[in-house]
Order: C-alpha cells, then structure tokens, then sequence
C-alpha cells in the first residue's frame, strides 16, 4: 500500500506550502470567524470579528507550525520529522517566511520552532483547577504575516513548488512522498493551473507519487464544503479546478480524517472549500498526517 514510508529524523517528510499573496486576498472570507490583528484578543472576540483571507491562511498556518513543533518535539529538543518549505505568491513569488528563515526553503523544524519572526499576545480561556475557566495571555510565535498585494501567479507557484519536490524526491527517492499545500482563493491570474499541478504530481519516490492537497479561501457566502468525492458539486468554477486538481486523500489521511467526524468516501479529494479558521487548521492538520512519527 503506497504512502507508508517510515518518518523519521533519518527518513524527513517535506512539507511545501503554497500561500495566496494577492490584493484579492485582502476581501473578507466568506464564512470564517475572526483572527488575531496583533494584538490580545479574547476567544470570544475572535469567533465574531470578520477577518481578511489573508490573515485567515496566516494564522492557520503559523498554528500548524507550532502545532507540529510541539508534536515532534523530545527531550533533546524538537526532531527534524519535517523540512518545511513556505512560498508566497502575490507580487512576486518567493519564500515567505519572515524573520530570521526570510529566504530559507527546506527549512528543517527544528529551525523552524527555534526562530520564530516574533510572538504574538493572544488571551485564551484555560482550565482553573476549579472545575472553572480563567482568562490567560499567552505569547503565539508567528513566522508568516498576512500579505494581501498584486496579482495570483498560481501557475508560477506550483513550478516553483515543483522545483523543490524535484530535489526532495532526488534526495530521498525511498521515502514519504512530499506533500504540497495550496492556500488560495482559487483565481489564478498566469493561466490555467492545472497542467502545473500535473507535473508536480509526476514526481514520485518509492511510497508514492507527490501529494497536492488545495485549500479554497472564497468570499462567496456559500456552505463550506470538505474532502469532496469526484463527482460533487462545487459551487464555483475556482472550486471545481482547484478540486481536480487535488490529489486523492490517501488511507491514512482518510481513517484520520473520518475519526475527526469527517464524512470521507473512498476517493474523496484533499480539498476544501470555505471552511472557518477552525477546520481550515484541521484540513492542514490531516494533510500532514503522513504516518506515525518514528
């Protein structure tokens, strides 16, 4: 069964993600609720307050990134199981962490868990020990910041992704295939992506050919739609290219995604559509369960 090559820190998992730069991205998100603005917000506040597209894609993903720090990580420190690649695409398209990794691809996460851009105040709701809930401050490390500038070389953003599978797949051509996540909101200005998306999909390592996973941040107030199978309707023409294009959720991901409430079908798609902050960090989170971590 392909998609079950040990990860480990001697057999990495590359992680590319593929982030939306563009002005469009500054328009609300259809049916997402709030997100931090940079400064100490309640829970409350952010499940009220109407967010940008791309502070939603900032946010979820610098919560992954901190997520999957904290789940690799040991007693010695936090275990390179992942090399991570961020790449922006607006204006120009370019690595797109900030800080001290600005202009790093492959990124081990180590690296990426030791030199965050900077931290973020956010007030959460903690457990008191009192069968109670007190409101805490904590500081949240951010390495992405939301960019919302020119146009959407999508097309141009895949081929750069596909440089870097192409170099991960010759490094470890035994081990997990990489896994390539697209967040957008789905109006490609360099063409049509989707013979793009094929030839990165051509590379492959003994385990599987690579994985495009593709999530669709609209402002179209339409119900959220998850892991469709092939033949479901989408609402739009973006969703329904940015759907084909999608690889297949591999059994793993699918038994993962079904023991999270997901109704999942046998060929159902690593894509979705309009989801709130809270199932978009799931959708990142079932995209980078590869395997148990070893």
């Amino acid at each position: 069964m392909p998609y079950t090559a040990e990860i480990s820190r001697a057999h990495p998992a590359c992680l590319i993600f593929l982030i939306d730069q563009s002005s469009s991205m500054h328009d609300p998100i259809g049916t997402a609720p709030g997100a931090p603005d940079g400064k100490a917000r309640t829970e409350a506040e952010a499940e009220t307050a109407p967010v940008r597209k791309a502070d939603v894609v900032a946010d979820s993903l610098n919560r992954l990134l901190f997520e999957l720090s904290v789940r690799c990580a040991k007693e010695e420190g936090v275990r390179d199981y992942f090399t991570i690649t961020v790449i922006g695409y607006g204006g120009i398209v370019q690595p797109a962490l900030a800080g001290p990794l600005a202009g790093r691809e492959l990124v081990p996460l180590s690296e990426i868990a030791a030199f965050p851009a900077r931290f973020e105040a956010r007030t959460k709701k903690v457990p008191d020990g009192a069968g109670g809930l007190v409101e805490r401050t904590i500081e949240s490390p951010v390495w992405v910041e939301p960019v919302a500038s020119g146009g959407t070389p999508m097309c141009e953003a895949l081929a750069a992704a596909g440089k870097v599978v192409s170099r991960w797949v010759d490094a470890y051509p035994d081990g997990f295939p990489p896994i390539v996540l697209n967040l957008t909101d789905g109006e490609s200005t360099d063409g049509n992506p989707d013979e793009a998306a094929t030839r990165l999909r051509y590379h492959v390592t003994g385990d599987g050919e690579a994985l495009l996973f593709n999530l669709h941040i609209s402002a179209n107030r339409t119900a959220p739609v998850q892991f469709p199978a092939p033949d479901d309707e989408l609402p739009d023409q973006y969703a329904r290219l940015l759907s084909h294009m999608s690889s297949e959720l591999p059994p793993g991901m699918r038994a993962y995604a079904t023991e999270q409430g997901q109704d999942v079908a046998d060929g159902a798609k690593g894509f979705v559509f309009n989801a709130d902050l809270s199932a978009v960090v799931q959708f990142l989170d079932i995209g980078t369960r590869a395997a148990d971590l070893r």
